[in-house]
């Protein structure tokens, strides 16, 4: 594969790392606690992390079914909204870095090079509205500010247990889908260990428009759940233009399925398995005017998806969470190549097709103390044609870090944070086709209230 191609894919597994770390999606609300006067480790097992009571808050339409849920019987003061933000001292290392050997001078030719930066820093404002409307009709909006610029992350109504069931509930607009693991309650936040990779994966040399599971959708979804939430189960209609709001790719819509179960094991407690899909189609050329796609008129779209299963597994104090999945795009998207335009496959092409999870251990100290370890791979089965070499693409990523709550009330919280995180792209390095490995330590105090 050549150099052109080379820095391409590292550029975007680079840009795709600074952009999830820009946006960390992840909270609690203590607006929540406030409200119902309960203590954030009432929902949480370490916040933003649910346990079972909070995802079932949460899936009741953030309820508890008492008197409390409908606001016109909250006081005066009472208001629903939640800032989250975090100080921080970072260090980000990336090997095998393209530079000038003379600096300034395009033409003295280029050598890899190993950088390193520290400094201390802080993240974009996450702002949260959210509550109840009227009892049954629950509202969600997220907004990132930061230095000069705005995120609408999500906004969202959601209308619960019509026709008096909790088997079904709706939710319209901007939304993130059920996931197997939640991407927006991670809690690593360092730049390398912000992100499920898996979740937002694309193979070299792949068009698809759409970004990945984690990434919040436009659409609707229709869930429901047993009394008790162990039976769980979420289909979602979504558009096929990865969640842009005021920009409509095409024509074609996504689904967007998952169903859980949890049990109880004796002695160890609440464990949960499930299954999920993500079933899409990627428009592969726009028609144009004077040669400039026009908005909204994406044609030859090709099929995707991605699927597969995750467990929740308890041992006392220990707690695991395992995923895993395997994806596959069309081959027109798999090679950037219009549909309308056949003779331009290479030879050889084929759709490429992927396997990857990851496993991710906590052992909770205390309700105050969380452990955290996660190891995350992605391996190419077939590559999109013969010129991509065999590992390109491929992924290891490890984190390891520790949260400590000195502060965590129906007010505010506040945590302490340590974490060291490390990935590896197989043939990423864009002159000498090595593997490129960037690295990540952070401490910081991240708070909310």
């Amino acid at each position: 594969m050549g150099i052109v191609a080379l820095n391409k894919v590292s550029t975007q597994l680079l840009v795709a790392v600074v952009l999830l770390a820009a946006v960390r999606p992840a909270h609690a609300i203590p607006a929540f606690a406030r409200k119902y006067g309960l203590p954030c480790s009432a929902c949480h097992q370490a916040w933003p992390m649910l346990n079972n009571f909070g995802q079932t808050f949460k899936d009741n339409g953030y309820q508890l079914g008492n008197d409390r849920d409908a606001p016109i019987y909250q006081q005066p003061a009472y208001w629903p909204i939640m800032f989250r933000v975090r100080p921080e001292w970072h260090r980000e290392s990336q090997n095998h870095v393209p530079i000038d050997r003379v600096p300034g001078s395009a033409s003295s030719g280029r050598l890899e090079s190993t950088l390193t930066s520290s400094g201390f820093d802080t993240t974009s404002i996450d702002l949260v509205a959210a509550g109840t409307l009227s009892k049954n009709i629950s509202f969600f909006i997220q907004d990132y500010i930061g230095d000069g610029n705005t995120t609408l992350y999500q906004t969202f109504v959601r209308f619960d247990n019509l026709l008096g069931s909790p088997w079904l509930n709706l939710k319209v607009g901007k939304f993130d889908l059920d996931m197997p693991v939640s991407q927006e309650r991670i809690l690593t936040q360092s730049t390398t260990g912000s992100s499920y990779y898996n979740y937002f994966f694309k193979p070299p040399g792949d068009n698809n428009v759409f970004r990945g599971i984690g990434i919040p959708q436009l659409g609707a979804e229709v869930m429901g759940h047993s009394h008790n939430d162990y039976t769980r189960y979420s289909i979602a209609v979504l558009n096929s233009n990865n969640g842009r709001t005021g920009s409509l790719t095409n024509q074609s819509y996504d689904i967007y399925t998952n169903f859980n179960q949890a049990f109880e094991v004796p002695h160890l407690g609440l464990q949960r398995v499930g299954v999920y899909g993500y079933f899409g189609n990627s428009p592969t050329y726009f028609q144009t005017s004077g040669g400039v796609p026009i908005p909204g008129t994406g044609s030859g779209s090709r099929s995707f998806y991605r699927a597969g299963a995750y467990g929740h597994w308890y041992v006392g104090k220990f707690d695991f969470s395992t995923f895993y999945m395997h994806g596959q795009d069309n081959v027109f998207i798999g090679n950037s190549v219009p549909a309308n335009q056949p003779s331009k496959l290479p030879a050889g092409a084929a759709g490429p097709a992927w396997n990857g999870g990851f496993v991710e251990a906590h052992y909770t100290y205390n309700p105050r103390l969380i452990v955290i370890g996660r190891y995350e791979l992605a391996r190419m089965a077939r590559q999109a044609n013969p010129s991509i070499r065999s590992n390109l693409g491929n992924l290891d990523t490890w984190t390891a870090g520790y949260r400590w709550y000195p502060i965590m009330s129906s007010r505010a919280g506040l945590a302490w944070i340590q974490e060291y995180s490390r990935i590896v792209n197989g043939g990423a390095s864009p002159l000498s086709g090595r593997d490129d490995s960037n690295s990540s330590l952070l401490m910081g105090f991240d708070f909310d209230f």
